[in-house]
């Protein structure tokens, strides 16, 4: 089996190794598409918190947005699963403490994360296991590209949610990139008056495209001088987090959707006197099941937010943040693994 290994820092290459095994109550899926996010930039340049604290250690075997059918089943795991289209959850809790059991796996002390903590590898290779309960079948009018966009539409969704506006009201976005986009489609397919503010050109462009009709260059927004009932910041910008308390209305909700590299500064000052509410979003878990549901609907149409589809050798490339000469204006960036 072919898959991407990231062996230290900014090196890594495509190996040949022994295909996985499904345990027990295991599914064997065969991957079909695969997308890199910023998770997987800061996993390969080793910059991600995780391998400062020991608990992700080289090598690395990344890959956590994915697509694939189901070839094979471990003991005890149903066969209706072979030759389903499926998609699977992140954050695998122990199924037996009490986050899990009070539906919160993904905060669960003793989770794995698919190809992010040391434990279950992830989907950047021809074949990836997932367990039967983490499992999610995608219905046959849910394209392969958005299929392997539903765990960063989980966590988008959960993140217009988060906001609890109602139609009409103005909910403003912070961050033009994969989640920002993504949500601003899911607040959209919610009624809501969405502005998306951005710092890359062709982003705003394609938001405007997608249905985003007030886009802002996110050093503009500021001056703007429009009331804002929620605000996202889906961005890495340590500066974002206080920005975003600025512009949200009085009595409004933020929400914090985005990491930056270093601490943000808030002044707790700011919460207060404005009785704002601050909501933190990890993990796609809650949403996973929304979100399918949103494009087998059709009300979110994802697939123009990816930019390009590549093989397992190019993906280190695309780590580096060099983009491929016929990719689209669209932040993301799909894996083949059946592809060179």
């Amino acid at each position: 089996m072919r898959a991407f290994v990231v062996s230290a820092p900014h090196t890594a290459s495509v190996e040949d190794l022994a295909p996985p095994v499904p345990g027990p109550l295991d599914l064997l899926v065969d991957v079909e598409r695969v997308g890199i996010c910023g998770t997987d930039v800061e996993m390969y340049s080793g910059e991600m918190i995780y391998i400062d604290r020991g608990i992700s250690t080289f090598p690395l075997r990344l890959g956590h947005e994915w697509t694939g059918i189901v070839t094979g089943v471990g003991a005890g795991a149903s066969t209706h699963w072979i030759g389903k289209r499926i998609t699977g959850d992140t954050m695998l809790g122990c199924g037996t403490c009490r986050f899990c059991l009070g539906g919160h796996q993904h905060v669960c002390p003793d989770r794995f994360e698919v190809g992010i903590l040391d434990g279950w590898a992830g989907a950047l290779a021809e074949q990836v296991v997932i367990p039967e309960r983490f499992a999610y079948e995608i219905p046959d009018s849910v394209s392969v590209t958005s299929a392997a966009l539903v765990e960063p539409a989980g966590n988008a969704l959960r993140a217009v949610d988060a906001a609890a506006l109602a139609p009409g009201q103005p909910l403003l976005i912070l961050g033009s990139g994969t989640i920002g986009l993504l949500a601003a489609q899911c607040a959209l397919a919610r009624g809501l008056d969405v502005h998306v503010a951005g710092q890359r050109p062709g982003s705003l462009a394609l938001a405007g495209q997608l249905g985003v009709q007030h886009t802002w260059q996110l050093d503009a927004v500021e001056q703007s001088g429009t009331p804002f009932a929620a605000v996202i910041d889906a961005t890495s910008l340590v500066e974002a987090p206080a920005l975003a308390v600025r512009l949200v209305d009085p009595a409004g909700r933020v929400v914090f959707i985005g990491l930056s590299g270093t601490p943000s500064l808030i002044d707790s000052r700011d919460f207060a006197l404005k009785d704002v509410t601050a909501v933190g979003i990890l993990s796609a878990s809650p949403g996973l099941a929304g979100a399918i549901k949103l494009f087998a609907s059709g009300a979110v149409l994802p697939d123009a937010i990816v930019s390009e589809v590549i093989g397992l050798s190019e993906v280190a490339d695309r780590l580096e943040g060099r983009r491929g000469p016929a990719g689209g204006p669209g932040p993301k960036v799909h894996v083949d693994p059946r592809l060179p």
